[in-house]
């Protein structure tokens, strides 16, 4: 019995979740200096199984820009925490003219998990500024209508499900 007890820990299925994930300010500003200009960013910085749902951190870098198109993550739920920048972010409503995102695409596999795009009949508006925190429940289609100065948010993505790949 002992052995067999030995050879299941040896095996790590009864291993512990690591007490935390570090993710330092180093790494978040070196994510966001690293950042293409001019274009949408989204870098996911860590992505790990914490327990029965899955959770990544990144960082989103938009451009200004005055269209609205939206998204839809169907099985996560996102927290925006905006470093700098402004803009204005539209939630909820209903997802018009929606196309789902190829399911074997690296958007879908390495960032959002199921998602379709297009725009957004309804929903709320908001200005959102350096310190503010979102938080964008599965389901609900969102999106910028406007990008006054290019907005840099941290996003925590989570993963229910744990559809994402871990990194």
């Amino acid at each position: 019995m002992h052995k067999l007890i030995l050879a299941v820990l040896a095996t790590g299925v009864f291993a512990q979740q690591p007490a935390g994930i570090h993710i330092s300010s180093a790494d978040i500003r070196a994510t966001i200096d690293n950042a293409p200009e001019g274009r949408v960013s989204d870098q996911q910085i860590r992505h790990i199984d914490a327990g029965g749902h899955n959770v990544g951190v990144g960082v989103v870098q938009r451009p200004p820009a005055t269209s609205l198109s939206a998204i839809q993550h169907h099985n996560q739920t996102e927290v925006y925490y905006v470093v700098s920048g402004r803009g204005t972010l539209v939630t909820g409503g209903v997802l018009s003219g929606g196309r789902r995102l190829d399911p074997e695409g690296a958007v879908v596999r390495t960032l959002t998990g199921p998602s379709s795009v297009g725009g957004i009949a309804g929903g709320e508006s908001r200005e959102i500024g350096p310190g503010d925190m979102v938080i964008i429940p599965a389901d609900s289609p969102h999106g910028f209508s406007e990008i006054t100065e290019t907005i840099t948010y941290i996003v925590v993505r989570v993963d229910p499900e744990q559809l994402v790949e871990l990194k």
